[in-house]
């Protein structure tokens, strides 16, 4: 159901938030970064240019293209249909927008799907994640005060407590139009079974298993420099982190000794819990153990962190692995890095068809134009050449997952008209309306010879005549029944909705 408040809060006053949502972020940013820091360990810099950076520039990009975007828009090139008819297109609000937020980037992702949300005019009811309650907090406490200066509705915006049973209270306890969740693959099965009963639409952001691809023409040095970038931001952390490097075996040597001296500077840094962390360190241990080799030596348990909890680790390469090894499946949100070389393009698509989560696949190549013959074997919404992960912070890039890694999309032009449905009305004239009542021969052999002349028919043969009655006719190919077996279906998963 569409919300009420929406339609007395006019585009140009949420345009107009959008404009003051990110001047007070960007005045809160000394602040924002601190707590970003308390709640999830991450470095200044980092939340400075994975969290901030994109969270306002998304403000930016919104405050220009939003307009346009979503005013009214006349179709035109109707042909015949345009003679008695005009068609005009307008976008609403989906109406309650749930946002269940995840951690790994607090600010940018739930920032994003704050911003687009509201901008389009729902009325919005955020989960905030519990393991950034104070800086997700700050984020809605400054979107609610810069809503007070832009004539935003009261109750436009709501959130919960940032605990971990909210998630599926709220889902629980209310109806929605829409349900957007950003997080592990597990709660988001949950949630579609959830919410599968009422048939309540939703984007579901989850993580992905990527790869990257270093062809027999790379810069090992770049995509040595890039690939480790991507493994040790925010820990590994990173939905679109790669999980494996698929390296032709032509730059193979160069480029494990680059990646190595990087591999071997590392210093451990605190992933999100324990669990994570002896997750990464026993599939570290069973790949040394089945032949990988550690590029930074020793592989050392996790360590404890100020508090005293063991989890800190230090980012590892492994070369040589084995294809059939866990730690190349890639079911890890951590900073491991899987490297197999590969024969050529063809045998690295290989293995990245056994991929089920892609949402960001990255090309390292010197001729950028040798990926358009294999994008869409990709499967991927972003394929970034030459690099892995800051391209993805672009404001017009959406993001979407493939499979096992989601439905729908969030971020960029996308992203934003996913928060709107349209509604397309039409408008007869009616001095040319056309009627099909009591239509006449002349009529309609009148309208036969237009659609042809208007459609460009052209004369030719007649067919051949059918064979004598009863003749056989050919018969259709008859199709093979499919050799493959159905997939499993996934097993029961918890209903607590945190990520």
């Amino acid at each position: 159901m569409t919300s009420p408040h929406s339609e007395n809060w006019s585009l140009s006053d949420r345009l107009a938030w959008a404009c003051a949502f990110r001047v007070a972020v960007a005045s809160h940013q000394d602040e924002m970064i601190d707590l970003i820091a308390r709640d999830v360990d991450k470095p200044a810099f980092e939340a400075l240019m994975g969290d901030i950076l994109p969270l306002l520039s998304a403000c930016k990009w919104t405050e220009k293209r939003a307009g346009s975007l979503l005013s009214p828009r006349r179709l035109r090139h109707g042909g015949v249909f345009s003679l008695a008819n005009k068609a005009l297109l307008t976008r609403a609000p989906l109406g309650h927008v749930a946002i269940i937020a995840t951690w790994n980037y607090p600010i940018q992702l739930l920032g994003i799907e704050l911003l687009q949300a509201l901008v389009t005019g729902n009325r919005v009811t955020v989960k905030p994640s519990e393991n950034a309650p104070r800086s997700q907090t700050l984020l809605l406490e400054l979107a609610r005060d810069a809503g007070r200066t832009c004539n935003m509705p009261e109750g436009q915006l709501a959130w919960t407590p940032a605990t971990r049973e909210a998630g599926a209270t709220l889902l629980k306890n209310d109806r929605f139009d829409h349900v957007v969740f950003t997080g592990s693959t597990s709660v988001g099965l949950a949630i579609a079974e959830t919410l599968a009963p009422t048939m309540t639409a939703s984007t579901l952001e989850l993580s992905g298993r990527d790869s990257a691809f270093v062809l027999d023409d790379a810069d090992p040095e770049l995509a040595a420099s890039a690939i480790f970038q991507g493994v040790d931001m925010n820990t590994g952390q990173t939905c679109m982190a790669p999980r494996r490097a698929l390296i032709d075996e032509k730059v193979y040597a160069d480029f494990v000794r680059r990646i190595a001296s990087r591999a071997g500077a590392a210093r451990p840094r605190p992933l999100i819990n324990e669990q994570s962390a002896r997750q990464c360190y026993e599939l570290a241990r069973d790949c040394q153990a089945r032949g990988g080799r550690s590029l930074a030596g020793v592989i050392e348990a996790p360590e404890p962190d100020k508090n005293g909890r063991l989890r800190c680790l230090r980012p590892m390469v492994f070369a040589d692995c084995p294809r059939d090894v866990p730690l190349v499946e890639g079911r890890h949100f951590g900073p491991l890095l899987a490297l197999i070389p590969v024969k050529n393009l063809d045998d690295a698509l290989r293995i990245h068809d056994g991929v089920d989560q892609v949402l960001n696949t990255s090309v390292f190549t010197r001729n950028p134009a040798r990926v358009e013959g294999f994008r869409h074997r990709l499967r991927s919404t972003i394929i970034t050449i030459n690099d892995c992960l800051l391209p993805t912070i672009h404001p017009s890039v959406g993001l979407a997952g493939h499979g096992m890694s989601g439905w729908g999309i969030t971020k960029g032009e996308a992203g934003l008209l996913a928060m709107t449905r349209p509604i397309y009305t039409t408008q007869t004239i009616p001095l040319f309306r056309f009627s099909m009542e009591a239509v006449s021969p002349g009529i309609e052999k009148g309208m036969s010879k237009f659609i042809k002349f208007w459609y460009g028919a052209s004369k030719v043969a007649p067919r051949p005549a059918t064979a004598a009655l009863g003749a056989s006719a050919p018969q259709p190919h008859s199709q093979p029944h499919s050799q493959s077996q159905p997939r499993n279906s996934p097993e029961p998963v918890a209903t607590s909705f945190a990520e």
